[in-house]
């Protein structure tokens, strides 16, 4: 098996219509224009003015101490956890999280942490289940050290946790002595879609972070918060990790103007994602998961057709989407229009009508 992403195929057809990922999304020629305008210096020396600007702001959103400039979302959430957890600690977190099922088992390779599954619908576990889970300290069973979560629950359909389990969790977790820790990738996407502020979501998380390369539209990074000690011993780990750069501010530049300019918009991508569930639900046949915030699951296996089948007939007309969890995932973001979204519905209708 191969682990090297192939190149696109020459012989494909062009892309009409992109909803594998809100990571599919290009920069706008206005985030370009910030990020030619930038003022720069060597980040790893501390001399990078718009990347503290970034970190400043972000901090701020959360409500936290102090925040850090990281290459990626996965990168966040493993130096999270190696300055959380020792060699041998126990993390809790639900089955499909991000943290199990799309880092390379990076937890425990680096750090030779236990990740422990927790079960429940939609992507999450509820505080009875995280109770349940916990055992008396002993010398035979591993330290339990952290609690995560992710906000939106990717797999679980894009769901958003509710405040009141947020902190019941916190609750629970703190009575334990745990550290808590929030994979927020899609965390904008909750604050939007309730009206909730980002800084009262995060309220009790130990550590947190955003994502810009997903439905904020930058080219790379996310940006973990937490209180200036804990953000002081990750740099430690980003220098280990190789996460640390030079002139970082061209792309926290574009960080910046994704806060600025892409956060309330994220409403325009729900109603798409709701769009495009309302049009496939009419489909006979076609099974689909109301969406809470951009992702929308699917299966046409009742219609004839199965999931791999309807991707693959998709692709042919130029309409990307994923598998992902035995469903076919579509997402929404920037660089889909509604107009899409009707060309996407009109082609799994006639897909299905020739099945």
């Amino acid at each position: 098996m191969s682990y090297t992403p192939p190149p696109r195929d020459p012989k494909a057809p062009p892309v009409r219509v992109n909803l594998l990922s809100d990571t599919q999304t290009r920069p706008t020629p206005a985030m370009r224009e910030a990020m030619a305008r930038a003022e720069v210096g060597d980040e790893q020396s501390g001399d990078d003015p718009t990347v503290h600007e970034l970190c400043g702001r972000v901090a701020a959103l959360l409500g936290k101490e102090a925040a850090v400039f990281m290459p990626s979302g996965t990168m966040c959430n493993v130096a999270a956890t190696l300055v959380h957890c020792r060699p041998g600690d126990e993390i809790l977190a639900h089955e499909t999280a991000h943290i199990i099922s799309r880092e390379g088992g990076a937890h425990a390779a680096l750090g030779g942490f236990q990740v422990t599954q927790l079960k429940g619908p939609d992507g999450q576990f509820t505080p009875q289940t995280f109770r349940a889970a916990l055992h008396p300290r002993s010398r035979y069973q591993p330290p339990q050290t952290v609690v995560s979560v992710e906000q939106t629950a990717n797999i679980g359909g894009g769901t958003i946790w509710k405040k009141t389990a947020l902190d019941e969790i916190v609750q629970i977790a703190k009575a334990q002595g745990m550290a808590t820790h929030m994979d927020g990738a899609r965390l904008l996407n909750a604050t939007v879609a309730t009206g909730i502020p980002a800084a009262e979501m995060t309220a009790g998380w130990d550590s947190a972070w955003i994502d810009f390369s997903k439905g904020l539209g930058a080219p790379i990074g996310g940006a973990l918060a937490g209180s200036a000690a804990f953000i002081d011993e990750v740099w430690r780990w980003k220098q280990r990790l190789g996460g640390s750069m030079r002139q970082a501010g061209i792309v926290a530049a574009a960080c910046i103007y994704a806060l600025d300019h892409h956060v309330d918009r994220l409403a325009e991508d729900h109603a798409n994602a709701r769009a495009l569930a309302r049009g496939l639900s009419q489909i006979q046949g076609v099974e689909v998961q109301e969406p809470e915030t951009n992702l929308v699951f699917f299966k046409p296996d009742g219609a004839g057709v199965s999931g791999d089948k309807m991707v693959g007939e998709l692709r042919k007309r130029g309409v990307l989407l994923a598998m992902m969890d035995g469903r076919i995932r579509a997402c929404t973001h920037l660089d889909v229009s509604a107009g899409m979204i009707e060309e996407t519905v009109g082609h799994v209708r006639e897909i299905v009508r020739t099945a």
